[in-house]
């Protein structure tokens, strides 16, 4: 895994300290970034300081911040820092545009869609390793991606990816990506099936020729 300068000693706020948050707050650590986390619940926050995360209201703090990783699960529409988040919203990147800010160069595969996401990937994963590539499978169907380690450049990576890891990512390209279907779901967070439908074609309005 090549491990890249960018992030070394910037200021990046996580907000959100579910699995995801805590991946990413591991890998931003690791590569020398200066991390300060905030999760809305109060277990969330305990279990965070419990392994050793710096938690505080970083909004409320009268610094600068490079970068803010948003967590899935988080609506900027009605989280409690609203009017932090659309005032730097420029600089709001998810879990995947950090990961493929790291592994630009491993091949991978990302599949979303309303249903079927998770049967998808594992017949792509089941066909791939019986034509002998090593393949692994994570994103939304498992392990967060930035929890993964040791991803070699001969590996395929296939990834599951929800209409809320798309929403709010502005880096994350996949060599390879499918939609598999789209009906009416998630419109209590993307309001109508059309704002849906632009999150989700994401996945292909990145890619490269």
């Amino acid at each position: 895994m090549v491990f890249l300068n960018r992030f070394k000693e910037k200021n990046i706020a996580i907000y959100g300290m579910g699995l995801t948050g805590q991946s990413s707050a591991k890998k931003l650590i690791a590569m020398g970034a200066n991390v300060f986390c905030w999760d809305d619940d109060k277990k969330t926050r305990k279990r965070s300081r419990e392994l050793k995360f710096k938690i505080n209201k970083f909004w409320l703090e009268k610094k600068e911040f490079d970068n803010i990783i948003l967590s899935p699960g988080i609506d900027i529409e009605k989280c409690s820092i609203k009017r932090f988040l659309k005032k730097n919203s420029k600089k709001i990147l998810t879990d995947l545009d950090l990961f493929f800010e790291i592994n630009k160069d491993v091949d991978t595969i990302s599949i979303t869609g309303t249903n079927g996401k998770s049967t998808t990937c594992k017949l792509v994963e089941k066909i791939l390793k019986f034509a002998n590539y090593s393949v692994i499978t994570a994103g939304n169907i498992g392990k967060p991606i930035l929890s993964l380690t040791n991803i070699k450049k001969n590996k395929i990576l296939i990834l599951e990816v929800s209409s809320y890891q798309l929403q709010y990512s502005k880096l994350f390209r996949s060599k390879h990506a499918a939609i598999l279907n789209i009906s009416p779901d998630h419109l209590e967070r993307h309001k109508n099936i059309k704002n849906y439908t632009i999150v989700k074609s994401k996945i292909f309005s990145s890619q490269n020729n």
